[in-house]
């Protein structure tokens, strides 16, 4: 069983059908019992990452988020929520993410050059940086869909895949059972399906 954090942040009915489309049950709560009792743990989110931290805060999950993590189980933060698993987050203002990997989320201005739309969305294909296990029925130059103006930095050691928008940007990162994609996997066709395929079977 898949379960989906739900803590106020996020459009979780193509994700939902995504994993269901795979043979997956899923659950979306925010109740610790249930969480515990799931073989993997989604972390969604939409928007802006000051709101989401805030809102993570306030659902009272941030401490068992990483109790999970720590304890062994397969953690997959998914766009915002793979940014939420850094340490802080420069989106108008200062934030404080979950620290399950090092590193920070800042605009994707500062990186790439003048003239680039933002946000950068679109297909674009990944480069493999390191042997991931979710990329077990994917392959390197395979394409999936980006809506992101914000990038994880100073995360070299977790960096599995990039993505070249004027220059690499941050595409997917893990961490032992703690795994991130800034794409949107419900959204990129038989190449994400693949990806939440693998996942399933940490």
């Amino acid at each position: 069983m898949v379960a989906f954090i739900d803590y106020g942040v996020g459009n979780l009915f193509s994700l939902k059908s995504s994993f269901e489309k795979i043979g997956q049950e899923v659950i979306i709560t925010n109740k610790k019992e249930e969480l515990l009792k799931a073989d993997r743990v989604i972390l969604p989110g939409v928007g802006a990452f000051g709101d989401a931290s805030i809102k993570l805060k306030e659902s009272g999950l941030v401490d068992f988020i990483k109790e999970l993590a720590e304890s062994g189980k397969p953690i997959m933060g998914i766009c915002l929520g793979m940014q939420l698993l850094f340490e802080k987050g420069f989106e108008h203002g200062e934030y404080e993410g979950l620290g399950l990997i090092k590193g920070e989320v800042r605009p994707i201005s500062e990186t790439i050059p003048k003239g680039y739309k933002i946000p950068h969305i679109g297909w674009n294909r990944l480069e493999f940086k390191k042997d991931s296990k979710l990329f077990k029925y994917i392959n390197d130059g395979d394409f999936v869909y980006f809506v992101h103006s914000y990038s994880a930095l100073n995360c070299e050691e977790a960096i599995s895949s990039v993505s070249e928008y004027g220059a690499n940007l941050t595409a997917s990162v893990e961490c032992g059972n703690v795994y991130g994609c800034q794409f949107h996997p419900e959204k990129s066709g038989e190449t994400g399906l693949n990806i939440l395929k693998a996942f399933c079977e940490l």
